[in-house]
């Protein structure tokens, strides 16, 4: 079993896209956002590599206004050696990566100007996965559309546009159930008439419920695949319970996650995670899928334990004694320790005390300025006259400065 995440790595300090207005849209400045959207895929694909995360999908926002005649510059052009450079890192390391165009991307819109738009977007994200030398396992994410009064015209509507599309983008089209209008029992059905692979997603199927099981719907979708297709990919997502039904959860829980993976699948799985802290979650799930070396939790421990002193010193002290155990590989209790600790408010004394931990690193090499600088923030800050954002923000550039790595590799700056 393979897991991934979607578009945006949570908690990276450098590896955000960029995106442009029309109003500030120049051919400079969408030279520039390109080329630094770029680097940003290119460190998130190392990121992966590095996490061993095996999915990814790509933003569609990679290129700014890549489907729209306001985009001007041959940017495929321009930048095909940044997008060649990228492609041998995922080709090297077999990372599967997708694409999903967003909520106006329409192929059963009765309207002709959003069927338009719609092709021309999907040409889009067909060039970027076509740049990026991926096959046709790497796939486009499309929901069905809108119902628009009569269901069945609108399926027919859907098949008849899709199977006017090139066939590179048909290759590479996927569908998925949706949480309001068609059921994973509508997509299979269009399936049967298009032959497109459906994509299983349980949450949006708890919400819209048409009957039967996520077992078999899973099964029943698997048959959908065929081989050029890659393995058989499904969007696993948590409900929020705080908000309304199908809104995806912060984090996924690592105890409802088992027991999801205790359905028996019968063949192999890429499980998309559709969760806000993306890959935080990633890695989570990763770790409980694919490792029992306490070695794994050490890691991710250097990454929270700041964020959890500032929340629960108590919840420290308990995860330190957890990862003692060498010969064990207490996951699930680690991460609910992790999840309680970050949903929970921080006290100043807390705050202050994980201040003062980092505060450490740099105490005996600042300079008198920095010094300075820091008691000043930290006077206000028990006066009540700042947050304690200021004061992280100084010592992340104190952090960079003086070349810590643990601390840029931590979470504490970012969560």
């Amino acid at each position: 079993m393979r897991i991934g995440y979607a578009c945006l790595t949570y908690g990276n300090i450098t590896s955000n896209f960029k995106t442009i207005t029309k109003k500030t849209l120049t051919v400079e400045n969408l030279l520039k956002v390109i080329d630094h959207n770029l680097n940003a895929l290119e460190e998130i694909i190392d990121y992966n590599i590095e996490n061993n995360l095996d999915l990814f999908r790509i933003t569609s926002d990679l290129i700014p206004f890549g489907s729209s005649s306001l985009n001007v510059i041959e940017w495929d052009k321009i930048f095909g050696e940044r997008f060649h450079d990228i492609s041998l890192k995922i080709l090297d390391s077999g990372i599967r990566v997708s694409m999903h165009p967003g909520q106006y991307s329409v192929l059963n819109s009765p309207r002709e100007e959003v069927l338009t738009n719609t092709i021309d977007d999907l040409k889009y994200h067909e060039k970027v996965l076509n740049l990026l030398g991926t096959d046709n396992s790497s796939k486009i994410v499309l929901h069905i559309g809108g119902v628009y009064g009569d269901k069945k015209s609108s399926i027919d509507r859907f098949i008849e546009n899709y199977n006017k599309l090139e066939n590179a983008i048909m290759d590479r089209v996927i569908i998925e159930n949706d949480d309001k209008s068609y059921t994973i029992e509508d997509v299979m059905h269009i399936s049967s008439k298009a032959g497109i692979p459906v994509v299983f997603d349980n949450l949006h199927h708890k919400v819209n419920n048409c009957g039967g099981s996520d077992l078999l719907w899973i099964d029943e979708a698997r048959k959908t695949w065929l081989k050029e297709d890659g393995v058989q990919k499904i969007h696993y997502s948590q409900q929020d319970t705080k908000k309304s039904k199908g809104a995806h959860s912060f984090t996924i829980d690592l105890g409802e996650f088992k027991e999801y993976m205790h359905l028996n699948f019968r063949g192999s799985l890429d499980v998309m995670l559709e969760v806000k802290d993306k890959n935080l979650s990633a890695i989570k799930v990763s770790n409980f899928v694919r490792s029992s070396n306490i070695n794994k939790l050490e890691v991710e421990w250097s990454r929270y334990k700041y964020n959890i002193l500032e929340k629960s010193p108590k919840n420290y002290n308990s995860i330190r004694q957890l990862l003692k155990a060498k010969e064990q590989y207490p996951i699930i209790e680690f991460y609910n320790l992790i999840d309680i600790s970050l949903s929970l408010e921080s006290t100043i004394g807390n705050q202050i005390n994980a201040i003062e931990h980092v505060w450490g690193y740099f105490k005996d090499i600042a300079t008198e300025e920095e010094k300075k600088k820091y008691f000043g923030l930290i006077a206000k800050f028990k006066e009540g006259r700042n947050t304690s954002n200021g004061i992280k923000k100084f010592l992340k550039e104190l952090a960079f400065k003086y070349e810590r790595d643990y601390l840029m590799n931590s979470y504490y700056f970012s969560i």
